[in-house]
């Protein structure tokens, strides 16, 4: 089905990224995987290709694009090639947004070259080891010293993306107590610079995918933070956190349905060559079935993620619709993906083939923006239930 959402510049734009991804990514990501993320230096040639700051405004060194099919299509050939940009995601989908929001002209002055140019690398920590969903249960404080300088921020976080190379990272926490009525209020977003003394980095966690993503955990203790490092308003921190939530949850959906897209192009090459009493595994009608049903379901997906992105670039996407995208998509992913790693026999269960990695990079798809469940609950109220 003939996609009408992107121009011949978004389709320029992909062809660079995919030469970029053929030259550079792929022959070294088995190495990375192995190490568990990207080269520090990676992210460097990311800012001269122009990539980390393509939605930054020119006067910060960046491309000036508004944009987000360009971020859209950058997701969809990483994806499609069973490769990641590691930390990447976070740092230009998530971190930026709050910047050119929420951040003032000094800060960004001060941040937005450095980001667009890879020398400093953002991530944010909104999880803590008893709090995921329920982000009015943060727990980590940052309480303002006496002569009003600096705060003192003291707390834990855990499943931080990007945050073992991260040089600054936006922290949600409590800076003042939540009240019976409002149980969201008091939060508020400190970037901190992971040099200053009393900020540690834990362990850097195992997962089961996505390991080219560097994911620690980080601890607090008497942290000094300068006032001049909050951004934002204080105690405005969950509203800024809702009105970036479609965003994230759209890239998700668009990332997803292309990893399945990818999963079907890997499985329909696989099922050619391999061959099974004889004959190709493709010559099968089951297997000519499910590619039929998997192909029919991703083009379903797909038209709900250009939908949603049409939507975002008018300033139209709603909470609701996003986390329909988010569910409808990661769920479909999730069944399209395990359908063609089957196609693959044993084979598909090794990680030299894409399709095991796609297999273990999409499932926590279903977790991380907004678990299913939540996506369900969002859904449900938006109809009145």
């Amino acid at each position: 089905m003939q996609r009408i959402v992107f121009n011949q510049e978004h389709e320029d734009f992909r062809k660079v990224i995919r030469d970029f991804i053929e030259s550079q990514v792929t022959p070294n990501f088995a190495d990375w995987e192995r190490e568990g993320m990207v080269p520090r230096d990676f992210y460097r040639q990311l800012g001269k290709l122009g990539v980390l700051g393509m939605t930054v405004p020119e006067s910060y060194g960046g491309a000036g694009e508004t944009s987000f099919k360009y971020q859209a299509v950058l997701s969809e050939e990483t994806a499609r090639a069973a490769v990641s940009f590691g930390a990447f995601g976070v740092h230009t989908g998530l971190v930026l947004p709050y910047l050119l929001t929420y951040g003032t002209e000094e800060q960004k002055q001060r941040w937005l070259p450095g980001f667009v140019s890879g020398d400093m690398m953002t991530a944010i920590a909104m999880t803590e080891p008893g709090t995921g969903s329920d982000l009015a249960g943060i727990k980590t404080t940052a309480r303002l010293s006496e002569d009003g300088t600096h705060y003192i921020l003291n707390g834990a976080k855990t499943f931080i993306t990007g945050g073992v190379q991260a040089d600054r990272v936006l922290v949600v926490c409590r800076t003042s107590p939540t009240t019976e009525e409002n149980r969201r209020a008091g939060l508020s977003i400190l970037a901190v610079d992971t040099t200053s003394e009393g900020y540690e980095v834990g362990r850097k966690l195992e997962k089961i995918g996505m390991r080219t993503s560097d994911t620690a955990e980080l601890s607090f203790t008497d942290v000094r933070v300068p006032v001049e490092d909050l951004l934002g308003e204080e105690g405005a921190a969950f509203g800024y956190l809702a009105n970036n939530l479609p965003q994230e949850r759209l890239m998700i959906a668009v990332t997803t349905t292309a990893a399945a897209t990818g999963a079907i192009t890997f499985a329909s090459d696989y099922v050619r060559d391999r061959k099974v009493f004889g004959k190709p595994v493709a010559d099968f009608q089951n297997t000519k079935f499910v590619i039929a049903e998997c192909i029919a379901k991703v083009e379903a997906a797909q038209a709900m993620v250009d939908r949603a992105i049409e939507l975002h670039e008018t300033g139209d996407l709603s909470v609701a619709d996003a986390a329909k995208a988010k569910l409808f998509c990661t769920e479909n992913a999730g069944e399209i993906i395990d359908k063609c790693l089957q196609l693959h026999g044993g084979y598909g269960y090794m990680l030299e083939y894409p399709i095991a990695r796609l297999y273990a990079d999409t499932r926590v798809s279903r977790i991380y923006g907004g678990t299913s469940e939540v996506m369900r609950t969002i859904i449900a109220k938006s109809a009145g239930f």
